[in-house]
């Protein structure tokens, strides 16, 4: 393909993706193909000869775009949203272009300098304390996702506490043996309700890991005295505990961790990397009401959040912000001599392949940069606002239905979880007065030893029998969990798209669906 060609086939490539986006509310979000669809379709080999780009585009609409889940549309309401924008796109078709692999300065001076600019831009918009900017001791790097952002941290979490603990030891055999026998007794921690990378981290980390208890009865979060008596419970069996993730927005309910009290535990116990991840909810940081939850920040290690999901970068871009950054680059920094030069040498610059696990990296600040400079600050927040809006008008709509939907938790950071409710047994007649009436407190402890558990089980088999049922329509997409022993609803309307309609529409879905699945008329009635 020669530049001509590749004129013409970007101008058809372009208007094919503002055609996708224009018409994205059209599509159902959920495929309809099964396992293993594509490779009847697809030939066993690639061509011998090239193929015309007409060719290769038309099997994209016809092959591809029938596997495709449409992360982008006003319907996908599921996990956190993965969001996209015109600008994002023209930084990766730029940062494609430039194709550099930048894994140290002199690679290509921009590609490290745009970052570090960029990331303290981003640390200012947040309301980051100070200590994360690149003027001091710390500074942020641009990472691929969470996952990775918090493998790094616990394995410079780890690679610290052993420098610490065995600063007067001798290099040498010795030293690296006692280094192996320390490890396996390092334990890192994380809610319960945390993401799971914290315990892929450890395992990649050679760790142990363990969770923090974060009950229904706390909103789900990890209150300080539970981080102290996970340390103390650790410590009493000989192990050592080097690692927390501190939640702003978990995962399954957007609960927040106790910041102000686990700020204290990190100064009583200063080994303790103390890491706090707000993948999703980290964005809303850019509007000032919710900046208080950065008061505590500045007594934690580090913090990161996607830009990815719900600030308009394409994927993948994750903020990782360090408040020493001596931290990563005494752990990362190896320097064979094919990778030196005079301006490395001489400390003048960053080379931010000592503050990550890879070597190479892309040019992911130009799409950050392009993003902010399109959108503003205040163009933003009103995004941002936006999505908190119809959180609040979700839960709304379900709390007029309350016969049919208990709300869990909500709205938090435009997310709302909710159970459905089972149907009530039906009276018993008058004749049989003499018995107990199911329907007094239906399933209440008053005649039957177990019977909280068993309203349970039935909210949650019918919970899942409607959210199933909801996403086998194909419409929309949802997703669920569980927290607690409760099996919960999860609806986040988070994309560049959403509107009011959509989410009236999915609660037209969910009580239609409801009803049918508890057997009920129009009345509500059995």
């Amino acid at each position: 393909m020669d530049s001509s060609q590749f004129r013409d086939a970007a101008h058809t490539a372009i208007e094919d993706i503002v055609k996708y986006y224009d018409t994205i509310q059209d599509r159902p979000v959920l495929p309809s193909v099964s396992p293993g669809y594509l490779k009847p379709l697809l030939p066993s080999s690639p061509p011998q000869e090239g193929e015309s780009w007409p060719a290769i585009q038309a099997d994209l609409e016809k092959h591809i775009m029938p596997g495709l889940t449409h992360w982008q549309s006003p319907k996908y309401m599921a996990f956190f949203p993965c969001n996209s924008s015109f600008p994002g796109m023209l930084g990766e078709m730029y940062s494609s272009a430039f194709n550099a692999a930048a894994f140290n300065w002199i690679c290509s001076p921009a590609v490290t300098e745009l970052e570090t600019i960029v990331m303290d831009w981003v640390a200012k918009l947040l309301g980051l304390p100070d200590v994360y900017l690149s003027d001091g001791e710390g500074g942020g790097i641009i990472q691929g996702t969470a996952s990775e952002v918090i493998v790094t941290a616990v394995v410079a979490a780890r690679e610290r506490i052993l420098r610490r603990r065995l600063k007067d030891m001798e290099e040498g055999e010795e030293k690296w043996d006692k280094m192996a026998e320390m490890r396996g007794k390092l334990v890192a921690m994380g809610s319960e309700h945390a993401h799971s990378s914290t315990h892929k981290a450890a395992i990649i980390a050679g760790t142990r890991f363990r969770n923090v208890p974060a009950p229904r009865d706390t909103g789900f979060r990890v209150t300080g005295q539970a981080l102290r008596t996970a340390i103390k419970e650790c410590r009493d069996k000989g192990l050592e505990p080097f690692f927390f993730t501190a939640t702003i927005g978990s995962t399954a309910t957007c609960a927040v961790d106790d910041l102000e009290a686990i700020a204290e535990v990190a100064k009583e116990n200063p080994d303790v990397w103390i890491h706090v991840d707000a993948a999703y909810a980290g964005s809303a940081l850019i509007c000032p009401e919710y900046q208080h939850l950065c008061s505590s920040l500045a007594s934690f290690d580090s913090f990161n959040f996607n830009l990815h999901k719900w600030l308009l970068v394409n994927f993948d871009c994750s903020a990782f912000f360090i408040k020493k950054r001596r931290d990563l680059i005494d752990t990362f920094s190896i320097t064979p001599s094919y990778l030196r030069n005079e301006f490395s040498d001489r400390g003048l610059v960053t080379d931010y392949r000592d503050w990550q696990i890879p070597l190479g990296r892309r040019f992911r600040s130009l799409k950050v940069w392009f993003v902010l400079r399109t959108y503003g600050v205040e163009g933003l927040r009103r995004f941002i606002r936006n999505h908190i809006t119809l959180g609040e008008y979700f839960h709304g709509l379900l709390l007029t239905r309350k016969d049919l939907f208990t709300v869990i938790t909500g709205p938090a950071f435009a997310l709302t979880t909710f159970t459905i409710n089972p149907a009530r047994p039906r009276r018993i007649s008058s004749s049989a007065a003499n018995r107990p009436d199911p329907m007094h407190e239906a399933y209440t402890n008053d005649f039957t030893t177990d019977a909280e558990a068993q309203y349970q089980v039935e909210v949650n088999r019918v919970t899942k029998e409607v959210y199933e049922k909801v996403n086998s329509q194909g419409e929309f997409w949802i997703t669920a969990t569980m927290v607690g022993g409760v099996y919960l609803i999860r609806v986040v309307s988070a994309t560049e798209r959403a509107e009011e309609r959509w989410l009236k529409r999915l609660f037209e879905v969910l009580v239609g669906v409801s009803e049918e699945v508890l057997g009920l008329g129009k009345e509500g009635e059995k």
